[in-house]
């Protein structure tokens, strides 16, 4: 039974992409959203039988072949070439941009204790670098008017002052089998630190940034200080704050919520 509901599955998504490739018009997020329910239903249904008849694991391992395929879909759709552009006359989320942290107080830079903030590059680049918030100021500046897109199906619109994540691949020489990327944060739930792995073709979009700054001042506590990451590319639990350091990896390593369930790959 875990057999054929696995090749169902993936039959589904082949077919979807394979009508998706020879459509004239295709709208994207309907496509996804549709492919998305029907998926989601296949798989409850898969998982159950999958539990009853062999145990959680063949369920876990139906999930996870899933998962895969459903990676490979967006990785397609993506292209990592579409630019997001908040719509004009769309009004600025201003204060009322969603602020939202795991720790049980807003997560703060204690430079007193800690010394002062930097951000660290590291894994496999050539050159692994330490950037205090006025290194990065210093580096080339983008500036992006975006929508902020959330799980939950809202958006929001703000513009953005940051470093694009592909500058620093360059300062730090990236390597080629650096296929996944980690951000990492000091913001603590209990001691488990928040963090979020991505795919590197996201991570190098040009829209993706180290951000220090929004709607014309400085990141405060509540927005991610002294830095986050941002991109319209990915949804926004992947979008790390109180951002500390970003690794580049061989292998993928999860995330706070993608080990929780949510989908890994997280793009819009």
């Amino acid at each position: 039974m875990t057999r054929d509901l696995r090749l169902t599955a993936a039959r589904l998504v082949d077919r979807a992409v394979h009508r998706l490739e020879t459509s004239d018009a295709v709208d994207r997020r309907a496509f996804v959203l549709r492919g998305a329910a029907s998926l989601a239903s296949l798989l409850a249904g898969a998982a159950l039988a999958a539990c009853d008849s062999q145990g959680p694991r063949a369920a876990q391992r139906l999930l996870q072949l899933a998962e895969r395929k459903n990676e490979g879909v967006e990785r397609w759709l993506l292209r990592h070439t579409a630019m997001d552009h908040a719509r004009r006359g769309a009004h600025a989320a201003g204060i009322a941009f969603p602020s939202y942290h795991v720790a049980h107080v807003v997560p703060t830079w204690d430079a007193a204790a800690r010394g002062p903030w930097a951000l660290e590059v590291a894994g496999l680049v050539r050159t692994p670098m330490r950037l205090t918030l006025d290194q990065l100021v210093a580096l080339p500046q983008t500036q992006q008017r975006v929508n902020h897109y959330c799980v939950e199906g809202w958006n929001a619109v703000a513009t953005f002052w940051g470093v694009r994540v592909r500058e620093l691949a360059r300062l730090t020489g990236a390597l080629p089998n650096a296929r996944y990327v980690d951000f990492q944060s000091f913001d603590l739930d209990g001691d488990t630190p928040y963090h979020e792995s991505w795919d590197v073709e996201s991570t190098l979009h040009p829209q993706t940034l180290v951000v220090y700054a929004k709607d014309g001042q400085f990141l405060s506590p509540a927005y991610g200080a002294p830095a986050r990451v941002h991109s319209p590319v990915k949804l926004g639990y992947k979008n790390t704050k109180y951002l500390t350091k970003i690794v580049f990896m061989a292998d993928r390593n999860g995330g706070y919520w993608s080990d929780e369930g949510y989908e890994w790959y997280g793009g819009t």
